[in-house]
């Protein structure tokens, strides 16, 4: 099993950093790399940018990133050069418990006013990154419980290979 705890650790930071703007906000794009390879092409920020393990990861955040309708489509069309190793994503969501299911309406833009409306629904943040090498991770924090961290491997799976197709080669 790959060590994770660099990404987990990196993910965390996103996740800090996200949360000290509070909640309702948009779908947030990261490019993850080595410190030591932001450092190098970036000189500048030496003393700015924590620097403790050699092949500790920095996020960059991605401001010119808008997530579209279709997240997974958008995402499809993003190219990431060499020297990033990894991306992570932050997005907020709603979601019902599982008997709630059946009274969803089939059209997606009602199945989300629906959703949005319900007075059982749960808002939730997660950060969900992946590596290169095929590393992945999730956290999740809840709003109603908003003192814990919840992290897996698979918490988001399909959100995470959607993150990880953006490391496709043009070849393919």
């Amino acid at each position: 099993m790959a060590d994770t705890s660099r990404l987990i650790a990196c993910l965390m930071d996103v996740e800090r950093h996200v949360s000290s703007a509070g909640w309702d906000q948009p779908t947030r794009l990261f490019a993850l790399v080595t410190t030591s390879t932001l450092l190098e092409v970036e000189p500048q920020l030496r003393g700015r940018v924590p620097e403790t393990a050699p092949d500790a990861l920095t996020a960059i955040e991605q401001d010119e990133f808008t997530a579209t309708d279709n997240l997974f489509e958008r995402l499809n069309s993003i190219f990431w050069p060499e020297t990033v190793e990894g991306c992570a994503i932050a997005l907020e969501r709603a979601f019902l418990p599982p008997q709630f299911e059946a009274d969803l309406p089939e059209d997606p833009d009602e199945a989300a006013d629906f959703v949005a409306k319900h007075p059982n629904k749960t808002d939730v943040r997660v950060v969900v990154g992946v590596l290169r090498d095929g590393t992945k991770h999730g956290l999740a924090r809840l709003v109603s419980d908003p003192d814990d961290l919840l992290g897996a491997e698979d918490l988001v799976p399909g959100l995470a290979e959607g993150l990880f197709d953006t490391f496709r080669s043009d070849e393919s």
